[in-house]
Parts: C-alpha cells; sequence; structure tokens
C-alpha cells in the first residue's frame, strides 16, 4: 500500500508539471518552486528545481558590490575553511554544507574536523543551528579530510533533506529545537537550539553496503514523496580495485520515512573513480523519469516509479567516445560526471569530467533525447569474433581496435548534439573536463569548464556562439537572473555577462577568496559562498566592515 500510496503521490506531480513550452523557462521553474512548500521567491534546492536549471527572474538582484567596503552587501556569515556545498534558501533559512572551521557548536571547537550543514537567518545572517558529522574512523579513502558537507539540500516545508560526507542520507526538521519539540530520532546528543534536530538517518555505508570515494556528495532531489540519491561508490585507496562493485549506485526512498524503495547497481564493475552527480526528474515522453550520471562515464534513465520493488531502466548513454581510455591521471581521455544533468524543453543536457585533483583534460558536452530506450549511445562496438551482436561495456577503454572491436553508428542512438568546441587546437574554444552544470534560457546554453573557458551555445543545435578565458579553474555551474549570467572561479571572481549570442561582459567582482560554489538568487538577493563566508548581495544595502564601528 506505501509504494502504491508513492506512486500516486507522483502520478500527481506528472499531471500538475507536465513538460511545457521551452520559451518560457522561468514560467515552468515558478510552477515547480509553487508545489513546494516554500516562498514564491525561494530557491529550495540545487538548481532550484528538479529540472537543475538554474533560471531565476529575481529582480533587483546586484551586478556591483564591494566585499571589502560592504557596498551592496547586506550580511556576511563566517563558515568553515573550505566551503564546497552550494547555498539553499527556503521559508527564511539559508543552508550551506562547509567543514567545522567557524566553530559555531561549543561541543565541536573549530580544530575538530567535521563536516556540518548550517543554517542561518535569510534576514540577518544570524547563526542558527548546524547538523554535525563527525568525520569516517577510515579516512581520506571515505571521508576526505577538512572537504567539510559537499552536497546541497532539499527543502519542503519543514523538512529538510540531504547526504552528509558520512554517507548517510539525513531528514531533519528545518525548526531545528526552536519549536521546542524533538521531532523523530529520541537519542540525540542534546537538544540545544544550535543542534539539529534528526527526524531520520539512513547509513548507506551500513545498510547497503555502499564504499564511497574520498567523499559522499549528492544533492537530492524528488518526486513527490520519491527522494533520489546518487550514493557515491566508487574505487579503493589505491584507485583501482572496486571493493564494493555490486553495492547500489543509485537509490530511489520514501523521503518521510526513509524506506528504501528500489537501488540500483548499473556501473557495477566499470566505476572508473568515484560517483558525485546528483540526479534529475521530470516527466519526459509522458513518463516520469529520473536521471543519474553514473561513475563510468554513462548517463541513466530510470523510471521514477521503479517496477515491483525494483529499478526500471529505460535508456542508457554512453558519454565519451568508444576509444577514449581511463588512466590515473590527467592523461586519461575517458571521463565519468560529475555535473548534475539537466532537463529544458524534453531533453537532457550533461558533461563529463573528473576529479579535479586529477587535473584538466579532454571534455564532451551532450544534448541526449531521453523517449529512446535501451542502449542510446551514438555508436556500439561490436567484435569481429560475432560482429552480429554488440559486446558489452568495457571499464578502461570499450573499444580495443587490436582486439578485434570495431564500432558501428547506433540507429537508436539518442544523440541530439555532441559539442567538443569550435577548434580544439586552440584552448580558448576547447570543450575540457567539467564539473559544471548548465543553464539555459531563451536557447542559450552556458557552462564554464574546468580549465576555466566558459562557454555559450545555442541549445538546439550545439553551436558555440562565443567563449571566454577566465584564466582561473573553476568548479561551479552559471546562475541566469533575468537578462544576465553569473560565473564564479577559483580566484574567487564573479563575472557577470549579458544573456546574448554576442559576448558582452558586465563586470567581474572579487569575493575576497575562491568561489567553488554556485550564486544563488532567492528574493531578491544574490547569496554566494566563497571559501569561508556565505554573502548575501542586495542592492543599497551596507554591511559593517573592519573600522566602522
Amino acid at each position: 500500500m506505501l509504494l502504491k500510496r508513492l506512486l500516486m503521490t507522483v502520478g500527481a506531480v506528472c499531471i500538475l508539471a507536465p513538460t511545457v513550452m521551452a520559451e518560457d523557462t522561468v514560467a515552468r521553474i515558478k510552477q515547480l518552486i509553487a508545489q513546494m512548500n516554500v516562498g514564491p521567491n525561494d530557491w529550495p534546492q540545487w538548481g532550484g528545481t528538479s529540472l537543475r536549471n538554474s533560471v531565476s527572474d529575481q529582480v533587483g538582484v546586484p551586478i556591483e558590490w564591494d566585499v571589502d567596503s560592504g557596498m551592496n552587501v547586506r550580511w556576511v556569515a563566517a563558515l568553515g575553511s573550505e566551503t564546497y556545498g552550494n547555498p539553499v534558501v527556503a521559508n527564511g533559512h539559508v543552508y550551506v554544507g562547509t567543514n567545522n572551521g567557524a566553530g559555531y557548536v561549543k561541543r565541536y571547537p573549530p580544530e575538530v574536523d567535521l563536516g556540518v550543514l548550517a543554517c542561518f537567518d535569510e534576514k540577518t545572517g544570524k547563526f542558527l543551528w548546524q547538523h554535525s558529522n563527525e568525520k569516517l574512523p577510515t579516512g581520506r579513502v571515505h571521508d576526505w579530510p577538512q572537504q567539510g558537507v559537499c552536497a546541497a539540500p532539499l527543502v519542503d516545508g519543514d523538512r529538510l533533506w540531504y547526504v552528509s560526507n558520512r554517507g548517510e542520507v539525513n531528514c531533519l526538521d528545518t525548526e531545528g529545537f526552536y519549536d521546542g519539540e524533538n521531532d523523530g530520532v529520541k537519542n540525540e546528543p542534546n537538544e540545544n537550539k544550535d543542534e539539529a534536530d534528526v527526524v531520520w538517518s539512513f547509513n548507506m555505508m551500513r545498510e547497503l553496503g555502499v564504499s564511497q570515494h574520498n567523499m559522499c556528495s549528492c544533492s537530492v532531489t524528488c518526486a513527490g514523496n520519491l527522494l533520489f540519491v546518487n550514493t557515491s561508490n566508487g574505487v579503493d585507496e589505491g584507485h583501482i580495485n572496486i571493493p564494493a562493485d555490486s553495492a547500489p549506485s543509485f537509490i530511489c526512498m520514501n523521503r518521510e520515512t526513509g524506506e528504501v524503495l528500489w537501488t540500483d547497481n548499473s556501473p557495477g564493475k566499470n566505476i572508473l573513480h568515484g560517483q558525485w552527480s546528483s540526479p534529475a526528474y521530470d516527466v519526459l515522453g509522458g513518463v516520469p523519469q529520473v536521471i543519474f550520471g553514473g561513475g563510468d562515464g554513462w548517463l541513466y534513465g530510470f523510471d521514477a516509479r521503479g517496477e515491483n520493488g525494483k529499478s526500471k531502466l529505460l535508456w542508457k548513454f554512453d558519454c565519451n567516445p568508444k576509444e577514449s581510455v581511463y588512466v590515473l591521471g590527467g592523461s586519461a581521455t575517458r571521463n565519468h560526471i560529475i555535473a548534475t544533468p539537466v532537463i529544458y524543453d524534453g531533453l537532457v543536457y550533461v558533461a563529463v569530467g573528473e576529479d579535479p585533483e586529477h587535473g584538466e583534460g579532454d571534455g564532451h558536452l551532450w544534448c541526449i533525447d531521453p523517449t529512446k530506450r535501451g542502449d542510446v549511445s551514438p555508436t556500439l562496438v561490436y567484435n569481429a569474433a560475432d560482429p552480429s551482436k554488440p559486446i558489452p561495456h568495457k571499464r578502461l577503454k570499450a573499444c580495443e581496435p587490436e582486439k578485434g572491436d570495431f564500432q558501428r553508428d547506433n540507429p537508436n542512438s539518442a544523440a541530439v548534439w555532441h559539442y567538443v568546441g569550435n577548434n580544439p587546437d586552440e584552448f580558448e574554444t576547447t570543450m575540457h573536463r567539467s564539473c559544471g552544470t548548465v543553464a539555459i534560457k531563451d536557447d542559450l546554453l552556458f557552462i564554464a569548464d574546468f580549465s576555466g573557458v566558459f562557454h555559450c551555445l545555442d541549445a538546439k543545435t550545439g553551436k558555440a556562439h562565443w567563449t571566454y578565458d577566465m584564466f582561473a579553474a573553476s568548479w561551479a555551474s552559471p546562475l541566469i537572473v533575468g537578462d544576465r549570467v553569473y560565473i564564479s572561479d577559483e580566484d574567487g571572481d564573479i563575472a557577470i555577462f549579458k544573456v546574448s549570442k554576442e559576448q558582452e561582459m558586465i563586470g567581474e567582482i572579487n569575493m575576497g577568496s575562491a568561489v567553488y560554489t554556485t550564486p544563488v538568487a532567492a528574493n531578491n538577493t544574490l547569496f554566494i559562498a566563497n571559501r569561508n563566508q556565505l554573502f548575501a548581495l542586495e542592492v543599497g544595502a551596507q554591511a559593517s566592515v573592519a573600522g566602522d564601528e
């Protein structure tokens, strides 16, 4: 009965949120946010909605500010020493994943390394509470020091869901203990107001046998009461073996109870490194689909409802050329997927990438038709020993001509277009590995690659309109607000461009330290987390700075 009720909930989403006209992207996003119990101008999850397309119509969002003088800065809040979690804004709170460098909670002084989800008051920046996650005793193979919580939460009403560095899916009460109640878990260390109130917690390593690599990082999304999670299952410390190749990579849970409804381990023995992508969801071709980026470089589309308690794979797409090769370090040409897939006008967009620690490399950006079924890769691999049927995918190199392998075009390919840059011989016009997710409005697609090149493409054809070299690595994704697009880089700069086929830079502003996160617009305010601070930027605001008091 529980699964039936959950499926009915998804069915309601199908009716309320069908794929509609692409020319009104903002209306579609606002429609989806309106279905959640949050403010109409909130930003309740990574990418705003399950489409993951970071587009906003917020007015009055600043295009100039100064973090030193406080001009157009409403408030600044201290974060940890490293911050990789993107801000989420909902129901008067701002949430950010970071580490414990700020030492807000007395029982955990700043020298204690933790993964932290911090909650602040949206208007004032006052710290309210944090969820503290002690580091795993197995060390950096599972939980890299000082990296904190790298995922963004999902908020709906008075509940919040997120994945911690410990590989736990957590459901929290957004009011913490300020409401005077202990919801859910009763054996919490205390009920102090500066600590989180846990409703339920599910340990994927213990319950599912997952062996996360370096860090568990997935920004969850949902369809009704179905919660979708990438487990981050990966390789061991030697980067060769996969200690839990039968453990699931993708799971669907009941977000109210934490019950696992279906799982899938599709990448299995073909995981290249780690799995740190986040899922997207929409109704596509009349079917509710959840789309996962795999650690093998394949994109997977599942029926979100599952089937008889198991996953139901609809399609899969190899995002790497078949003769690309995976090796450790920067020389690999085969990549996995770190970016989040984005859904726009019934199509899916995703780029391949690698752990930034492994350096730069070749990149690929794809536009995919999710209504196809089966293996919808551009080509299929056969072997001369039996050229009548495709051979199974191989982990490090899918097509080995020296062993008799060869390729044929796939008549069932879902590739709409494939972008590697206009001129691969020129750095500034090449698509490199990317951690970033695309943002699309009015058929203009923007993406930053890890090498620091910012690309503007036609979303329907894949043709590049222009590229811009930021001269610094970018881990982030663009945010489109009205007719402007914002992108951050490792030097701490926020570059602002017009949303146009012609390159027009509006400005570039430094945030004082590296920005690994993506700006967020909510309630006419721009929220940006740099390495160790969270800023609320508002036109006309003036924050106090050192020496003012």
